[in-house]
């Protein structure tokens, strides 16, 4: 009995290690190197403005 919870409980951890995602922030680059012009970055993340996305437009 002792050996099923130890591989259901190793069977949860490694589930739970291969399932993580990491997401982060926006890096003003697409996956080819190239940059994304602030509409398209507006587009993708949902937000109502470009301002965050346009590097003239940051104070």
């Amino acid at each position: 009995m002792k050996t099923i919870k130890i591989f259901a409980a190793l069977v949860v951890f490694s589930f739970s290690l291969i399932s993580c995602e990491v997401h982060t922030g926006y890096s003003g680059r697409s996956s080819n190197g190239k940059s994304i012009p602030p509409g398209q970055a507006k587009k993708i993340y949902g937000t109502k403005s470009a301002k965050p996305f346009a590097p003239g437009q940051n104070k």
